[in-house]
C-alpha cells in the first residue's frame, strides 16, 4: 500500500517512544533512520515531533535535554515544544495528545497518508476520523510488546518499531 507519490506526514509521539525503548529494551532511538524508514522512498511533506522540556529554575533545558531536541531536528524532525505543567499538588502532566490530533487534522487534506508514532490507545479515535471521516491511510508504528491492541488493528499499517534495523540503539 506504499506508493512512491504518496505525500506523506509523519507525528511522532516523543515521549511515548523514548520511555517504551527505554523501559522495554534498554535502548534510545535512532530517530533519523525511523524517519527514513517509515517515508520508505514516499513524499515526506513534513515530520513532526512532540516533545516536553522539563522544568529547570532558569526555565531552559537542560543541556542533555537540548542535545536530544537538536538531534530529533538533524533528523528531520520539526519540534513542537511545551513546558511541564506543575500543579499546585505536585503533579505533574506533560501531554500533547490533543496537539497532535489537531495538527494531524489541520494537515490531512495536504497529504494522502498520515504516520502516527506512537502505541497509545487515545489516538484510537483520531485514527477512526482520519481514515473514515477523512479518506486518509492511516499507518501507525510503535512497539509491538506495549501499542494498544486496537490501534494496531485499525490501522492500514502497522510498524513495529522494534523490528527495523538499525532504530533501536543499545545504551
Amino acid at each position: 500500500m506504499r506508493f512512491k507519490d504518496q505525500r506523506i506526514g509523519i507525528f511522532i509521539d516523543v515521549q511515548n517512544l523514548y520511555h517504551s525503548a527505554k523501559n522495554l529494551y534498554d535502548s534510545k532511538v535512532n530517530y533519523a533512520e525511523l524517519v527514513k524508514n517509515l517515508t520508505a522512498n514516499r513524499h515526506l511533506i513534513r515530520a513532526l515531533g512532540y516533545v516536553v522540556k522539563s522544568e529547570t529554575q532558569a526555565g531552559e533545558e537542560t543541556p542533555g535535554e537540548a542535545s536530544f531536541f537538536e538531534a530529533l531536528e538533524k533528523a528531520g524532525i520539526d519540534l513542537r515544544v511545551k513546558e511541564l505543567q506543575v500543579f499546585s499538588s505536585g503533579m505533574k502532566k506533560a501531554d500533547w495528545d490533543v496537539g497532535m490530533a489537531v495538527d494531524a487534522v489541520r494537515m490531512a487534506d495536504a497529504l494522502d497518508v498520515i504516520i502516527l508514532v506512537t502505541g497509545d490507545g487515545d489516538f484510537l479515535p483520531l485514527l477512526d476520523y482520519l481514515k473514515w471521516g477523512r479518506g486518509r491511510i492511516v499507518e501507525v508504528a510503535g512497539f509491538g510488546r506495549n501499542a494498544a491492541i486496537r490501534l494496531k488493528e485499525s490501522a492500514d499499517l502497522f510498524v513495529d518499531i522494534a523490528e527495523i534495523p538499525k532504530v533501536l540503539i543499545k545504551k
